[in-house]
């Protein structure tokens, strides 16, 4: 379906929400049209949130963040999440977004402690039990960390709760009809999340036929049985990048940190290139050049024989 009617369907205020990725395949697509649907009071979840959540923050879609590390990678901080939690915007007449009228809530965990909530989520499992973190103040800031004794060794053990969203977004660089999805390149938690999450959206690259995935079955990561919905958005992941389809977009990285910053540039930014645009194409022809700027070149894998 297209990405307008999928977030429509499967994205609702005061949802539980995951858009995941591992700075490869983050689908800024799929948060740029929750932003223009005005969605609110959304829960946001993801190992690192960076730049996509920045915005959605900044436009008022979140009551809550749970986390682990938070920033603009390689480039400095996230403004308008800092801004959020340190305090809410004073301005709450902005004309596309709501200011929240408390200061955003956080949920934070190690980077382990995050997968092992998709993980346990995945698995159906109440918890998950980790070592993590042993001397270290996070259940201290967060009270949801708890403790277990082990009944086989009787160590004591970290414990975090299962997280299953609402519905788990994410970006792949290609699906079958049937929404068996494959990705290769660098992965994140996707799997875990999308087992965890109650919907899953697969936002692709190209849809393929059958066949295709059935030649090479060992990229499909998520399977069709638990897709609710495949949009075909291509370059929905910039600035981030798909492995095969386009590079990262480093120099939008660089400048986010001026943008964020700056709350004037950062409402800007949004009413051109989110609120003032329909759909991704229009998002791309703000930008003349960038496709051929940061499309990949070619590296073949070489086949591999599946016969027996």
């Amino acid at each position: 379906m297209s990405m307008r009617d999928a977030i429509a369907r499967f994205v609702h205020d005061g949802d539980t929400v995951v858009i995941e990725g591992f700075t490869h395949l983050i689908s800024f697509a799929a948060g740029h049209e929750i932003i223009r649907q005005r969605r609110r009071d959304l829960t946001l979840c993801r190992l690192t949130p960076d730049l996509i959540y920045d915005q959605m923050i900044a436009a008022g879609c979140a009551r809550k963040l749970v986390f682990s590390w938070a920033g603009n990678p390689g480039a400095g901080s996230l403004h308008a999440f800092r801004r959020a939690v340190e305090r809410p915007p004073r301005d709450t007449s902005a004309r596309r977004a709501r200011a929240p009228a408390a200061p955003l809530e956080i949920e934070e965990y190690s980077h382990f402690g995050m997968v092992a909530r998709f993980a346990a989520g995945a698995a159906r499992l109440p918890f998950w039990p980790l070592r993590d973190y042993a001397a270290t103040d996070l259940p201290v800031a967060n009270p949801r960390i708890a403790a277990v004794t082990c009944p086989y060794t009787g160590e004591r053990l970290a414990t975090v709760p299962a997280l299953n969203p609402d519905v788990t977004i994410i970006h792949a660089q290609r699906a079958d009809p049937d929404g068996d999805t494959q990705m290769w390149g660098l992965l994140g938690v996707q799997k875990e999340a999308a087992f965890a999450s109650r919907h899953v959206v697969v936002v692709v690259e190209e849809l393929v036929d059958e066949a295709v995935i059935r030649a090479d079955p060992n990229r499909t990561v998520v399977p069709g049985f638990i897709v609710d919905a495949v949009v075909v958005e291509p370059w929905g992941a910039h600035p981030s990048y798909a492995q095969g389809y386009y590079d990262r977009d480093n120099a939008f990285y660089v400048a986010w940190e001026g943008i964020s910053r700056d709350p004037a540039r950062l409402t800007d930014y949004l009413d051109t290139q989110v609120y003032g645009v329909p759909d991704r194409a229009a998002y791309l022809r703000l930008t003349p050049g960038l496709e051929d700027r940061l499309r990949a070149g070619r590296r073949m894998c070489a086949g591999v024989n599946y016969g027996y």
